[in-house]
């Protein structure tokens, strides 16, 4: 098994591990207990298709340690992320008497984390939860780190929290059950971390296919965000990074009505910064070369049918707008991005930039 540790210390201490692993599903009670001596009621937030999978061998986890599991389904996918299912939530939490001794778990991908832990972090002002990722991207990404949140009308993710998780348990045999689209999808933010900070899991992506060093290029990437979240937990600065492709892949998503998946809109995001990039000079054709090989190599797009007056609209909501001005993560070189502040209007001239043939 492999053992990440986090520690964080923006305001006060906090530190929790994540554990990656086949077959750890049958061992969360046991790992829960060790962290959460005084807890009782354990709230397994999960969605309909993962709930058919796998959340039997969990209740069963954790009524072999004495808690009392009781478990809210949603619906699969982003319309989960809203403040109609969030209320139902808090409702149900009521209703089922949590207290501030009790912990939530979110078992699921990203929209079930990011709604769990939103939960989480305003039940009571605040109750400890557990991660169990189900997916590549959540693994990678969205599970690590501490955003929580929901999305409004006006843009995605608009709502939330910083707020940490006491454990995350990634059990990597979930993701032998997961559609190729869905698998595809982490492929986009596994790809990011390569292209921000990583030379060398670009090459290793290049030269073997993901599934045969799935638990290496996870600990990578959950490593590199680590390190990027413990300097930076609050989004202030170097955490940005992360966000490499999605201003524009967010505002992709939005005009799709989140037809689009998440991880192919960065992927579009990804390469029409990137093209920006090397027609302004900023960074080498390589860039562009080497990252659209990758993403064709791993079933994403690097272009979107969507006009640049309707992305640029659908991204001024971005958090990463302050005032007149925008920030945008730019490659320097392969394996290097940089933030870069611009004006907002000048957004709009990148992606028609970025959008010409």
């Amino acid at each position: 098994m492999r053992t990440i540790s986090v520690t964080l210390r923006a305001k006060s201490e906090t530190s929790y591990d994540i554990f990656l692993a086949p077959a750890l599903l049958g061992g969360v009670g046991r790992k829960m207990r060790a962290i959460l001596k005084s807890a009782q009621t354990v709230a397994v937030i999960t969605d309909d298709n993962v709930k058919a999978l796998y959340l039997q061998p969990v209740l069963d986890s954790l009524k072999q340690e004495g808690f009392n599991p009781v478990y809210f389904s949603v619906l699969p996918g982003e319309a989960s992320k809203s403040a109609e299912v969030l209320f139902s939530v808090l409702n149900w939490l009521a209703e089922n008497q949590l207290t501030r001794t009790d912990a939530i778990v979110a078992l699921g991908g990203g929209v079930v984390g990011d709604l769990a832990g939103f939960a989480a972090a305003t039940y009571l002002r605040g109750i400890a939860f557990v991660q169990i990722p189900t997916t590549l991207l959540a693994m990678v990404d969205s599970s690590v780190g501490g955003k929580t949140g929901i999305d409004l009308p006006a843009g995605k993710n608009l709502a939330g929290a910083f707020y940490q998780p006491s454990m995350v348990l990634c059990d990597t045999d979930v993701l032998s059950t997961l559609p190729p689209e869905v698998f595809s999808d982490g492929n986009a933010e596994v790809i990011k971390y390569g292209m921000i900070r990583h030379p060398a899991l670009l090459e290793k992506l290049k030269n073997n296919p993901i599934q045969k060093q799935l638990d290496e290029v996870i600990e990578i990437c959950i490593g590199l965000k680590r390190d990027i979240v413990q300097e930076d937990e609050f989004d202030l600065g170097e955490r940005q990074l992360l966000n490499f492709g999605h201003t524009i892949g967010h505002a992709i998503e939005k005009l799709s009505a989140y037809e689009i998946s998440h991880g192919r809109a960065v992927a579009a995001g990804m390469s029409i910064i990137t093209r920006v990039a090397v027609r302004k000079n900023l960074c080498p054709p390589q860039c562009q070369t080497s990252l659209e090989n990758l993403l064709a190599l791993y079933g994403l797009p690097n272009q979107i049918n969507y006009a640049p007056k309707e992305i640029f609209e659908a991204a001024l909501n971005d958090k990463k707008r302050a005032g007149a001005e925008i920030t945008e993560i730019v490659p320097r070189t392969l394996g290097e991005s940089v933030l870069r502040k611009m004006p907002v209007a000048e957004l709009l001239e990148g992606i028609e930039l970025g959008l010409k043939p």
